[in-house]
């Protein structure tokens, strides 16, 4: 679910332990700080995120799915800012979740990653989500997911350097009419295997921060589950 524009990386050894990965591969270009983000800095960076998602991903995401994310998993949002700018202005950014898939295994989930187009190229999104992988397997994470436009090569290239497998074609999967790959990177072995319940639905409406029950996505109060599952958003 990015426009990353990354260089072709060799593959991660896999002789190495995961622990190491992300450690091995994050980048530290100079005048670039990588912070983990916590509420109390939602009323200078939000905004900055959510114009920066906004301009590049395929979703229109209302404030009620950033806060969704941020609210419950702050931790695993980490930004990228650049410090030659006076506001510390924000060039890149992670929003990810953590928790059990249907009851089955703990899957992370990588909902959303942007880079500014001018600080491409540079490593900070694969920095980025590295620091989310190793946080989520220091969480006990068993897999993690994600879904990416099938037309985007670039971010298919970081996800898939970084170990991730395509699971499934997603027809017509954003708003825009356009395709997606989900793909997976299994952290433990055997976790393919984990049975999962089909009728598992721990994500009712009545799970959605109150915020979001003002949302108008939801009329009468009435959620659109459907919509907000095929769409990962939830």
């Amino acid at each position: 679910m990015s426009n990353e524009q990354v260089r072709p990386s060799a593959p991660v050894p896999t002789t190495l332990p995961l622990s190491e990965i992300g450690k091995l591969i994050q980048s530290n270009p100079p005048n670039i700080s990588y912070i983990q983000y916590d509420i109390s800095l939602e009323p200078k960076y939000l905004p900055q995120i959510r114009a920066l998602i906004s301009k590049d991903l395929s979703e229109p995401y209302s404030i009620y799915v950033y806060r969704y994310f941020l609210y419950q998993w702050p931790e695993l949002c980490f930004i990228a800012i650049d410090t030659t700018t006076s506001e510390n202005d924000l060039v890149a950014v992670v929003i990810c979740k953590l928790e059990r898939h249907r009851g089955g295994p703990m899957r992370g989930y990588i909902a959303m990653l942007a880079t500014q187009e001018m600080h491409r190229g540079r490593g900070l999104a694969k920095t980025l989500v590295s620091k989310a992988i190793d946080l989520m397997i220091a969480k006990n994470a068993d897999e993690i997911a994600l879904e990416t436009e099938e037309t985007n090569t670039a971010a298919m290239r970081l996800y898939e350097s970084l170990g991730f497998l395509r699971s499934k074609k997603l027809h017509r999967y954003y708003l825009n009419g356009n395709s997606a790959y989900r793909l997976l990177l299994y952290l433990k072995p055997g976790v393919g295997q984990i049975p999962t319940d089909d009728f598992y639905d721990p994500f009712g409406y009545n799970d959605l921060p109150p915020s979001a029950q003002d949302d108008p996505r939801f009329p009468q109060g009435q959620a659109d589950k459907d919509d907000l599952f095929r769409r990962g958003i939830v």
